[in-house]
């Protein structure tokens, strides 16, 4: 599959999970809640124990079925561990060219963290799959939508302490998707699916 392809599977719902854990066992419970209720795309933070072994693991088990990346791949040695592990794509709360230069090299889409135009624009000049926006918590929907009167050409996902609520706001400013953590995986099993549910419903929308 080519970067591009990969690109548009891992954003097509427009939200994807972000799972950092305190243990392999609670992030492959968390992401099979998440996948079980109809969930395409997530990431395993490389802060998670043993997260390189959970990525191979739901690789494995979800086929093409699904896109699993890693996140919190701050570097080029950690970018080409994701890859061997069979991440298919590479989140970086940071911008670093030499993560962007391992995943190119081995044909997988890299999303890295911008706060500003400047970085941003550095970002897509080193062929930046899309961007991150990270901690989007310190933003506002409306820094999209001013960074693409005059960027439109800028692929933003916001990414750290999305709510629920303002999710559908970050992608009306034009956001091409959000990466959510906690305010998407607390819970049961059966809160987690109908929370999911609810959200591509509005997504959609």
């Amino acid at each position: 599959m080519y970067r591009w392809e990969t690109t548009r599977a891992a954003l097509a719902q427009r939200v994807f999970a972000t799972i950092r854990s305190e243990t392999y066992d609670e992030a492959a419970a968390t992401a099979d809640t998440l996948l079980s209720a109809g969930l395409t795309t997530l990431e395993i933070s490389l802060t998670t124990p043993y997260a390189l072994e959970a990525v191979t693991t739901l690789v494995r088990e979800v086929g093409d079925d699904a896109v699993i990346g890693a996140g919190t791949v701050i570097d080029a040695v950690s970018a080409r561990l994701a890859i061997d592990a069979g991440a298919r794509f590479l989140l970086a709360p940071n911008l670093d060219e030499g993560v962007l230069r391992t995943g190119h090299r081995y044909g997988v889409p890299v999303f890295p963290g911008v706060a500003t135009p400047t970085e941003a624009v550095r970002a897509m000049e080193l062929g930046a799959d899309a961007l991150t926006l990270y901690p989007a918590a310190t933003m506002s929907p409306r820094w999209i939508s001013d960074l693409r009167a005059i960027l439109p050409q800028a692929a933003v996902i916001p990414i750290g302490g999305v709510t629920l609520g303002a999710a559908p706001e970050w992608i009306a400013a034009g956001a091409v998707a959000v990466g959510m953590g906690s305010a998407l995986t607390e819970g049961d099993r059966l809160t987690v699916s109908k929370r999911l549910a609810e959200l591509l419903d509005r997504l959609a929308a």
